[in-house]
């Protein structure tokens, strides 16, 4: 069952405890790779399910527009001290409701609607905020896009620099959804300082592997450094915006009055709780393992004959491209599902297919390190991710499914009892 216990929501309203049951039992029994998604501690979850949720706090600590802030100011510092010291920042801002507000706060902070701004395109994979032209960044601002090689599926730093030359924008970003290799803060830093822009670090899913050392640190490159709280960091459904001393009155203003009114005190203090178990030494070890087990998964995936945009990882992320295997992304995602693997079907750059019926799939190993797989495993998850696409019938699925229930019993998870 649930843990904690949900007794008073059983009590009070059955249909909604048993599709929250239902919900932690799917969490259970399938192995997810979802690469946004993670398990959190019993600890965050008890936060996130706190009284905190009915105090209305807008403002900062000690500058409240309502009174009775004496514990809720508490918890928000010691978020932010956390985060100063997990990632060596000057500021940082635990108020953004979700990734994507946050990065529209830096917009709002920094630039006025019409300017140039920078990022990565979409398709090769950036994120929608980053002045994609469905969202609202690309509506209100001129945007530019910089893309991947076609031959190797990576950032060709050279051609981002003449792009950057020729279009002069005040705003980069790198960092995105689907990035499988490592980004290199220090030469973007590099371009934005040639064009006198200001470069944000979008690390929204590197962020547990940055603060376990897994991967190298925007921190001293990037003016602005904008991320979730889930993800590979293991914290609950959140965001942060972090900076050097010089940009954080201007981010500040712009989350509030800016964008938002009141911040979730129960999500800044299970934000506290995860930021307090990424500044221990465990944590440094299960960031190091998430890496360790992508690199065992893409070596076994290539081993069967799949594709690997980039032809590999280096951090929690593997891009698969699935034209070679004659079947699109999005039916070898639910048939994945159905055999116990949960993934998401993902546009791959330069694809020839429509996003919502792409060429191929995504996948990350944030959720399943934290149910203590490790490398070992491998090898057997690709068999089965080969066996489920390339799977003629229910009946094989359900077999995988079986087995997977089977290996997933003896590996115990947050949330669940």
């Amino acid at each position: 069952m649930h843990q904690p216990a949900i007794t008073h929501l059983a009590a009070a309203d059955p249909a909604v405890a048993d599709l929250v049951e239902g919900e932690a039992r799917r969490q259970y029994e399938k192995i997810r790779l979802i690469a946004s998604e993670n398990y959190v501690s019993t600890a965050v979850l008890e936060a996130t399910g706190t009284v905190l949720t009915n105090k209305y706090s807008e403002g900062y600590a000690g500058k409240r527009y309502y009174e009775g802030q004496q514990f809720v100011d508490q918890v928000e510092t010691l978020a932010i001290e956390r985060a100063k010291a997990v990632f060596g920042v000057e500021h940082a801002n635990v108020q953004p409701y979700s990734g994507s507000p946050a990065n529209l706060a830096v917009y709002t902070a920094l630039v006025n609607p019409g300017d140039k701004v920078m990022g990565m395109a979409l398709p090769a994979g950036g994120h929608l905020t980053h002045g994609w032209g469905v969202s609202a960044t690309g509506k209100w601002f001129d945007a530019v896009q910089y893309g991947v090689r076609k031959d190797t599926g990576r950032v060709d730093l050279d051609e981002v620099r003449e792009l950057a030359l020729a279009e002069r924008p005040k705003l980069i970003f790198c960092g995105g959804t689907a990035i499988p290799r490592t980004i290199d803060f220090p030469a973007f830093a590099e371009i934005a300082a040639e064009v006198d822009a200001v470069l944000v670090a979008d690390i929204a899913h590197i962020a547990g592997l940055v603060a376990g050392g897994a991967h190298p640190s925007p921190v001293g490159h990037a003016q602005i450094i904008s991320t979730t709280t889930h993800k590979t960091l293991r914290g609950p459904r959140g965001a942060m915006l972090m900076s050097d001393a010089k940009h954080a009155k201007a981010l500040d203003k712009a989350v509030f009055p800016g964008l938002q009114g009141g911040p979730h005190n129960h999500t800044t203090a299970a934000i506290a709780v995860a930021l307090g178990e990424a500044a221990r030494p465990a944590f440094r070890d299960y960031a190091a393992a998430v890496v360790a087990n992508a690199k065992a998964l893409a070596d076994a995936l290539i081993e069967r004959g799949f594709d690997l945009v980039s032809g590999g990882t280096d951090n929690h992320l593997i891009l698969v491209d699935l034209s070679n295997k004659a079947v699109a992304g999005k039916p070898a995602a639910q048939a994945l599902d159905r055999a116990g693997i949960e993934l998401n079907y993902n546009s791959v750059p330069f694809d020839s297919r429509k996003p919502f019926d792409p060429s191929g799939i995504r996948l990350g190993t944030a959720a399943i390190t934290t149910r203590g797989l490790g490398v070992e495993h491998m090898p057997r998850l690709a068999a089965w991710i080969d066996q489920a696409v390339a799977a003629s019938d229910q009946a094989e699925l359900d077999r995988i499914a079986a087995e997977i229930r089977e290996l997933l019993a003896a590996h115990p998870m947050p949330g669940w009892v």
